[in-house]
């Protein structure tokens, strides 16, 4: 993204998040570096999206504490979400099917340029604003890995005629236009292939590698990263051990919870809507 960015270390002590139904999760704790590769890992239905969301200032924790950069959750979720972007979480960054991946990006550069940056950068020329929108967009696509050249209609391709590894990575372009420090990204590895689950682990750890620190949702973590479990496993740190059970998933959520399976796929969608139920009872950005 034209250059290495300055990630952030991420570190949690006893984090949970408690909804009306009980524990979505609880007991968390790490620490990992600035530029490192989080894999939040567990079976589906284990509260892993609202994890993510809580560590990207946008769900508001219920026990323990975290930091981002030095910034404290949950009292300063809104800093959180001003070096943050979350990419590929259903419910949340849905891409639009109808629309093209060149009118995708183009929206995001404007809401970029419009809400993500500095005022100043609002005065100037037109020219000049165009040219670095151009260049903002050049650099996401390059570190997503995403050559609009292959695509069946290059960029006037339409969402909805993209394969799940190309829309993977369509979202994750949108979320480094804004040049974050963190990167959350959701189901990672659902409904890929065994080469494609690879080259999409390969490219997350090209991000973390160019400094920008990684929070990724998945199954099964690749070697190498800092693994962070959501499952009914003893939960990690000082905090009470009462990590939730399989059936039960809760979250601030008024749909029903999923039951918890490794059949990754209808449960990881209504994880997805739950998480969307959560994040606008908690508050957004």
């Amino acid at each position: 993204m034209g250059g290495t960015v300055a990630g952030v270390g991420v570190t949690a002590l006893g984090l949970g998040l408690e909804g009306p139904r009980g524990w979505a999760f609880r007991g968390v704790s790490f620490e990992a570096e600035p530029g490192s590769l989080i894999t939040i890992e567990g079976p589906s239905g284990t509260g892993r999206t609202c994890l993510l969301l809580a560590l990207t200032g946008r769900m508001k924790s219920t026990e323990g504490t975290a930091t981002v950069g030095g910034t404290a959750l949950p009292k300063r979720m809104a800093a959180v979400r001003h070096v943050s972007a979350v990419a590929h979480v259903p419910g949340v960054t849905d891409l639009e099917p109808a629309l093209t991946v060149a009118e995708h990006l183009h929206e995001r550069a404007l809401l970029q340029r419009r809400f993500g940056d500095s005022l100043r950068g609002l005065l100037r020329p037109r020219a000049e604003r165009k040219s670095e929108e151009r260049l903002r967009i050049d650099a996401a696509l390059k570190a997503a890995g995403l050559d609009l050249a292959s695509l069946p209609k290059g960029s006037r391709t339409a969402v909805r005629d993209l394969e799940r590894p190309e829309a993977l990575r369509l979202s994750l372009a949108l979320a480094l236009i804004g040049r974050p420090q963190l990167l959350g990204v959701d189901d990672t590895d659902l409904k890929l292939s065994d080469a494609e689950r690879a080259e999409i682990w390969a490219l997350l750890k090209s991000v973390a590698e160019n400094g920008t620190t990684v929070v990724a949702v998945c199954s099964e973590a690749p070697a190498g990263t800092v693994v962070v479990s959501t499952g009914p496993t003893e939960p990690a740190g000082p905090s009470e051990p009462t990590a939730p059970t399989a059936p039960t998933a809760p979250t601030d959520a008024t749909d029903e919870a999923p039951a918890s399976r490794d059949a990754q796929e209808d449960v990881q969608e209504s994880d997805g809507k739950e998480a969307a139920d959560a994040l606008a009872e908690a508050g957004r950005a």
